[in-house]
């Protein structure tokens, strides 16, 4: 497997550089930068194991084992053991001292293997001395019935809590007929994944060496974008500083035709209105002369005409023009000076400075095009050295000798699996023989039990029980009789399997699962005297090497890759050995003949400068709007012509018919046509002309200081292309040398990053390291061992209260040979002295014999 890697790291010789591998490379800022992902399996077996429903049980075990062995794992004593090659004398004190628990409970079992034949076969003749129970006679007490309801409910509890165990017996016996099924499931799921593993090494260095290949075409979009990349950073730069000024000169190009066009509107509208009052005023003059001359004559002089001639003579002098053409001067000179700033072409000046950055794309990518040509070259020509490199070195060579051995030692496993099933069927069989033995005496008491309970009839004498009841007693007793025969032979399966199953849990899963385990191997100089540490010597060649089992472990279990769990950087240094500047220096120096010149450009010449400066000068406090505005708002006449014309209609009508009357109405008329003719367009052109004022008011607010803005304006934008145009091409070229670069550099640091910590994941590694402890001697053998022994050991200890119990209540049960005869003492006391206490006395005592209640006989 460590020669995989190193292969699969030779690959990539010459890519990468001078780079330390921290940990993921961060993304690099170049646009549109590639996201790296390296292709991962997922793996079949699970890391964890579950036991099931069953794992309450293996639980309750494991805390008994902590009562019995509640000491922490030695991992000195298992380091002094291991260097003394495993003599048990020479710690003997502080081994005798951690597995204390272990044996005590092993002594009881021994003395209860020892003594159980020996008190059976004592009890044994014992009985058949009629001693110890043995003789079938009952001695009546008061008590008896609460005696024997108690010792049936304590046989029943004591039989229930041994067929709990014997419960355990049966399910940890059935884990271990199912286990060699598990466990070849298990080693060919973990097969699956270590195959996996080998399948997936190769695709991985493909897709790395094919990553070149993607680079190397965004490489080329780059290249093949250098006009939007390097001259769109360019005009990136020149925007802020330049397209705000030409936006305020086209705002103020756009203001001053605004002015120019309010001017001549303005202009217009003055003309027309002065002519159109000089018109006015000419005619309302010879209209009041006629009225004038007719009022004169002689049909004024009589009354009531004088009086109505009188009152029409007094209207007569507002009968005139109410402008007055002093009040609105000519705006010629302020529409000659907007003119002359016209003719400078702001707008023209605006469009250049718009057309300059625009073109500056078009310029970068016309000066390079020598130069991307080189560069895509040399790109080319790095791809070539990598694909003749990678089929140079010899990886499919290593990864089928690496397949052949797996296969090889997966066939090994499936020769040897049918001796392993034919092992583990004669353990199932033994612990189903176990498991039944102690079914079949538990069967017999609760058959006793049974018998006995409901054929006991408490009106029946001791001699006179039923067939029922003397059955259940004879079970009772053969189930006596069973336990002094089997139950030192279960005692011996249940302390051997006992010492090895604790030991097993205390020495190897529970410190395999706490890590402490791997503190003893990683001891120095412990498992090779000649080397400090013993992965390092095995895989590295160099026992100096801080390389631990329980770091390579932690690392794989986080999926890292074989290099960076096995340090295999003491073997192979990428960092020292690859580099970038070998193929990026080549590229940078392509790009550093990137020569793009931008030609400066001049905004504004001095006669334009002379022009804004000289209106911003002239045009302030130019036209007074106020004045020209309060004359605009003047009606054309004095006195509303309709008013006049229907006054004087009414009071021609007064006067008698004649030339007076008939001239005034002539006059009405004319009076009417003139405000129809005249009065009417002139308001008209006042309207415009307030309109036209009001617009010039509006776009001629604060002119000049537009102007002078634009002026600073220009002077910064045109003083900061001077000076930095040069400064910005030259940054934003090697920025782009950068970007394009970058593309390169970030894929070598991602490829040093998945070599180190990515390829050849050694997780499947942990995960038959646990699949082989955790799973199987844990999971699979120690476990279901452990809750064998616990059940069938907590059924054998009960078979002793339960013998006792069960030979003392078999009396109450069995029909015997003879019984106790009752006296009445209240009528012979003296015989109640003689016998005792109790009232009972034995038949025979007197030397009669009483047929009545000797039993019948036996059968």
């Amino acid at each position: 497997m460590t020669m995989i890697l190193v292969f699969s790291v030779l690959l990539l010789l010459g890519l990468c550089g001078n780079i330390a591998s921290g940990g993921q490379p961060a993304s690099t800022s170049t646009p549109g930068a590639l996201n790296y992902e390296l292709p991962t399996s997922e793996y079949e077996t699970q890391d964890t194991f579950n036991a099931g429903i069953v794992g309450p049980l293996y639980q309750m075990v494991h805390i008994f084992l902590h009562v019995v062995q509640p000491n922490d794992f030695p991992v000195d004593m298992i380091r002094k053991l291991i260097q003394s090659k495993f003599d048990f004398s020479v710690d003997s004190k502080e081994m005798v001292y951690y597995e204390i628990g272990v044996l005590i409970c092993a002594i009881l079992g021994l003395l209860f293997i020892v003594l159980m034949p020996l008190v059976g076969y004592f009890f044994c003749m014992c009985r058949c001395s009629n001693k110890c129970g043995g003789e079938m006679h009952q001695r009546q007490k008061r008590n008896e019935p609460c005696r024997r309801k108690f010792l049936a409910v304590s046989l029943l509890v004591i039989c229930l809590l041994m067929s709990l165990g014997i419960m355990y017996g049966f399910v940890a016996n059935h884990q271990v007929r199912t286990r060699i099924k598990r466990t070849q499931k298990l080693a060919e799921s973990n097969y699956r994944d270590l195959q996996i593993l080998l399948n997936e090494t190769p695709k991985q260095i493909d897709y790395i060496l094919a990553q070149y290949t993607t680079t190397k075409n965004k490489a080329f979009s780059a290249l093949d974008g250098i006009d939007s990349l390097l001259g769109g950073r360019i005009t990136d730069q020149l925007k802020p500083n330049v397209i705000p000024v030409l936006n305020e000169i086209k705002d103020l190009a756009t203001a001053i035709k605004q002015t120019k066009v309010a001017l001549e509107n303005m202009n217009s509208s003055l003309k027309i209105i002065q002519d159109g009052s000089t018109q006015l005023n000419s005619n309302l003059t010879t209209l009041r002369n006629s009225i004038q001359n007719s009022l004169n004559s002689s049909d004024c002089a009589s009354d009531p005409a004088s009086k109505i001639c009188g009152s029409i003579k007094s209207g007569l002098s507002n009968l005139e023009s109410n402008l007055n053409s002093s009040q609105l001067p000519s705006v010629d000179r302020e529409l000659n000076t907007v003119n002359d700033i016209y003719r400078t072409d702001l707008e023209s000046i605006a469009k250049r400075g718009y057309t300059f950055i625009d073109e500056i794309p078009g310029k970068v990518r016309n000066q390079t095009v020598a130069v991307i040509a080189d560069v895509k070259q040399a790109l080319e020509s790095i791809s070539s050295n990598i694909k003749n490199m990678s089929q140079s070195i010899p990886i499919e060579e290593v990864l089928v000798e690496a397949s052949h051995y797996i296969n090889d030692s997966n066939s090994y496993f499936h020769k040897e699996l049918p001796k392993l099933e034919e092992y583990d069927s004669y353990w199932w069989l033994g612990g189903l023989i176990v498991c039944f033995l102690l079914t079949l005496i538990v069967t017999f008491f609760f058959l006793g039990l049974l018998c006995g309970v409901f054929g006991y009839d408490k009106r029946a004498t001791p001699t006179r029980r039923g067939c029922v009841s003397n059955t259940g007693g004879i079970f009772l007793m053969t189930g006596v009789g069973l336990s002094f025969l089997f139950c030192w032979i279960l005692m011996i399966l249940v302390v051997l399997t006992f010492v090895v199953g604790a030991n097993v849990e205390k020495l190897l899963c529970e410190p395999y699962a706490n890590k402490k385990l791997f503190q003893v191997l990683d001891t120095p100089y412990l498992l090779r005297e000649q080397w400090q540490f013993f992965l390092s010597g095995l895989i590295l060649k160099n026992s100096n090497i801080n390389l631990t089992f329980e770091q390579v472990y932690r690392d794989c279990k986080k999926g890292r890759g074989v290099y960076a769990a096995f340090q295999l950087d003491n073997v192979f240094n990428i960092s020292e050995n690859f580099n970038i500047e070998q193929h990026t220096g080549k590229i940078i120096k392509e790009l550093e003949n990137l020569n793009v010149n931008v030609d400066n450009i001049e905004l504004l010449d001095k006669a334009g400068r002379k022009n804004l400066q000289d209106f911003a000068h002239s045009w302030k406090d130019a036209i007074d709007y106020s004045k020209y505005l309060r004359e605009a708002e003047k009606s054309p006449t004095k006195v509303d012509l309709l008013a006049f014309a229907s006054s004087l209609e009414e009071k021609a009508n007064k006067l008698p018919e004649g030339k007076l009357k008939q001239a005034l109405k002539t006059d009405v008329q004319n009076i009417i046509a003139i405000h129809q003719e005249q009065v009417l367009p002139l308001q008209q052109s006042l309207n415009a002309f307030k309109q036209s004022v009001w617009t010039l008011e509006r776009t001629s607010d604060k002119l000049p200081e537009k102007v002078n803005k634009v002026i600073a304006s220009l002077d910064s934008a045109q003083n900061f292309l001077t000076t930095n145009i040069s400064s910005v091409v030259i940054g934003e070229t090697q920025k782009y040398g950068r970007t394009v670069t970058g593309y390169f550099e970030h894929y070598l640091q991602w490829v040093l990053y998945a070599i180190t910590e990515k390829m050849t994941s050694c997780k499947p590694m942990a995960t038959v390291m646990d699949s082989a402890v955790n799973g199987v001697l844990c999971g699979y053998v120690a476990d279901p061992l452990n809750l064998f022994w616990f059940g069938i050991g907590k059924a054998t200890v009960l078979l002793l209260p339960a013998v006792i119990i069960a030979v003392k209540l078999a009396k109450y049960y069995r029909r015997m040979d003879s019984e106790d005869v009752y006296d009445d003492v209240e009528t012979v006391p003296m015989k109640n002295l003689e016998n005792g206490s109790n009232g009972y006395h034995k038949d025979h005592l007197y030397g009669v014999h009483n047929p009545v209640m000797t039993s019948p006989s036996r059968y």
